[in-house]
């Protein structure tokens, strides 16, 4: 599955990987808001890698968890999914802004195959990144550094780092790199 093969989605082991993340984000999305410390203690068995400064709003979900490694300071905002039956690596500092959703995982073109198969591709979004509300990133993409994803996108191939992104499918508009900071 980790390797984008074919997989057996019934498959026992993956079965209970599955139900762990369920039992974990069950707890996760009951938690309150003042309760951090168990929060992060959540997040950090839940998530293969959690950062430091990881911060997120419930409701939130996903297949597995342990597929996904966040670096430090990233945000999720409420309602976000992200489907990693490969790996989804997040950069530090990347914010997600509410209902933003993430596939790795992708199923055969091929009806018969599909009955019994799935199958996946790993993403990756890098440090400084903004995806914006509603956008959706599809099984396969890399996001570079300090790009902007606008809401309501969707993603269906590699974004480069510092540009600005928006539409279905997602297009650059612009390098964002080009702009003078702020004085």
């Amino acid at each position: 599955m980790l390797a984008g093969e074919l997989y057996d989605p019934h498959d026992a082991e993956l079965v209970a990987a599955r139900t762990r993340a369920r039992d974990l984000l069950w707890q996760l999305n009951a938690t309150r808001e003042a309760d951090a410390v168990s929060r992060r203690h959540l997040l950090e068995t839940l998530f293969g890698t959690c950062g430091a400064g990881v911060w997120l709003q419930p409701p939130f979900y996903c297949d597995y968890g342990t597929n996904i490694h966040l670096g430090e300071k990233v945000y999720f905002n409420f309602n976000c999914v992200v489907l990693d039956v490969c790996e989804v690596r997040v950069g530090d500092r990347t914010l997600f802004a509410p209902n933003v959703q993430i596939y790795a995982a992708t199923h055969p073109l091929d009806a018969e195959l599909r009955k019994t198969r799935e199958l996946g591709k790993p993403v990756t979004i890098g440090s400084d990144v903004w995806v914006g509300g509603a956008a959706i990133i599809l099984p396969g993409v890399s996001i570079g550094d300090r790009a902007v994803i606008g809401a309501g996108s969707v993603v269906t191939k590699d974004v480069p780092a510092g540009a600005l992104v928006v539409g279905n499918p997602a297009r650059v508009v612009r390098n964002l790199n080009a702009v003078e900071p702020p004085a």
